[in-house]
């Protein structure tokens, strides 16, 4: 007897047929991040191992190089957290080579995919916390559209912004107040901005974006994101200080 695999895809759509059919109503679907662990891995397939050993290797070879330290545990969370600050102040970071000076910089708590954990951080780590192909970008916006961007992302609960921006948001995601550098917004002024070029093109609910000017978004692949944050652990480890990076009230709901 030929047995086919269930498509995931389906599952809801099935699930809601057969609730329907048996008089029982479907009121969600939750889900949940199950950690796999050596719970899972009771059993070694030897078989397994001896097949992936030689891609392993090349994998760790590429994956193991320590790029420097981290002073404490981080991850990220809203509306602001450790490891978040770190990525925006990053970004900021990242504008020197380039020639740029951005007022502050954004980075989206939903493309931050890992944590850090405290002492050595790989390479591996890097790509575990910044897996996708975005590029640093920097973009100009009017201070009626920054006004925008932190409504956008007060409605969204808080996003990663850099050192110097301070944002009171609500509960029920309204911006109450917003300074940059300690200064409440010009609506006249053209504030520069360092962000992902995914976050420029207004994704992830950062419709301010869409109305930027003056853009630069340099794609080699040098100026992907994540090897922006390997080439700044790699500078910090250089001075013999561990990455370091504390929740300091950037956004505070009130």
């Amino acid at each position: 007897m030929r047995r086919r695999a269930l498509s995931f895809g389906l599952l809801p759509s099935m699930l809601l047929l057969a609730a329907c059919s048996s008089g029982v109503q479907l009121t969600g679907v939750e889900r949940e991040r199950v950690l796999i662990d050596s719970r899972y891995d009771a059993v070694t397939d030897s078989a397994g191992v001896k097949f992936l050993a030689p891609y392993k290797a090349k994998v760790d070879s590429m994956m193991s190089p320590v790029v420097g330290h981290a002073a404490h545990d981080m991850a990220a969370f809203r509306p602001e957290s450790d490891l978040s600050n770190l990525l925006a102040d990053i970004l900021l970071w990242g504008g020197t080579k380039f020639g740029e000076k951005p007022d502050f910089a954004v980075y989206n708590m939903g493309g931050i995919r890992a944590a850090l954990s405290k002492g050595e951080v790989t390479i591996g780590n890097v790509l575990d916390v910044a897996p996708f192909e975005n590029k640093i970008c920097f973009l100009t916006l009017k201070g009626d559209k920054v006004e925008e961007l932190f409504e956008d992302i007060a409605e969204a609960g808080g996003e990663a912004v850099s050192r110097g921006v301070k944002l009171v948001i609500t509960k029920d995601g309204k911006l109450k107040s917003a300074l940059v550098g300690g200064r409440e917004i010009d609506k006249d002024r053209l504030y520069r901005i360092a962000t992902l070029d995914y976050l420029a093109q207004g994704n992830d609910g950062l419709e301010a974006f869409k109305d930027k000017t003056d853009v630069f978004s340099p794609k080699s692949e040098e100026n992907n994101v994540r090897h922006i944050i390997e080439n700044y652990f790699r500078e910090q480890d250089k001075t013999g200080r561990p990455v370091d990076s504390r929740v300091e009230g950037r956004i505070v709901v009130e």
